[in-house]
């Protein structure tokens, strides 16, 4: 098996492509090993010098602190991943972790419908994710993941790119705005 790479716009992110499912049940963020007992992602989280992970469907994007060297780490999460699917598992995440969003009104709805079909697609490109938390007053709150998450040139993109697309589709929205 060949693990492939790629960067992201986030230096301090890279995308690990194992040319496998990692999820099948959509996109999961992991900043805590204790809170998940898979044993790649606990092993992965367990390098010094990682602070998360996110998992794509066919990929999984691992977030470094900046003082650490992609150069000490990197060959390390590909004998993981190599080691993780030669044993014969199929794929990383095979339940839901995320909570799913629940009693939206029409227009959230359609903010998570443009989310999904037009913004979604783009950001796994990088190695991230998007996530609608809140519509109220004008102001769409959303949780950037992965190598998005951090990443320098997140501001234009939720700006430029998310903010301006939502507010064309949605005279309703005003504003795109960022929580942790």
């Amino acid at each position: 098996m060949f693990v492939q790479t790629e960067t992201t716009p986030n230096p301090n992110s890279l995308k690990f492509l194992p040319g496998k499912i990692v999820s099948n049940t959509g996109s999961h963020e992991i900043t805590k090993k204790d809170k998940i007992k898979n044993e790649l992602i606990r092993n992965i989280m367990s390098i010094n010098g990682v602070e998360g992970i996110f998992l794509g469907k066919d990929f999984i994007s691992v977030n470094k602190y900046g003082e650490t060297s992609w150069d000490d780490i990197k060959h390390i999460i590909i004998s993981l991943i190599n080691d993780f699917y030669s044993s014969g598992k199929k794929f990383v995440i095979d339940k839901n972790l995320n909570e799913e969003n629940e009693n939206l009104d029409e227009i959230e709805k359609k903010i998570v419908q443009i989310l999904d079909q037009k913004i979604r697609p783009a950001v796994a490109k990088d190695g991230g994710d998007i996530r609608f938390k809140e519509f109220k007053d004008g102001i769409v709150k959303v949780q950037l993941q992965g190598s998005c998450s951090g990443c320098p040139s997140s501001t234009l993109t939720l700006k430029q790119g998310i903010q301006n697309l939502l507010c064309h589709y949605l005279p309703e929205v005003k504003e795109v705005v960022e929580v942790k």
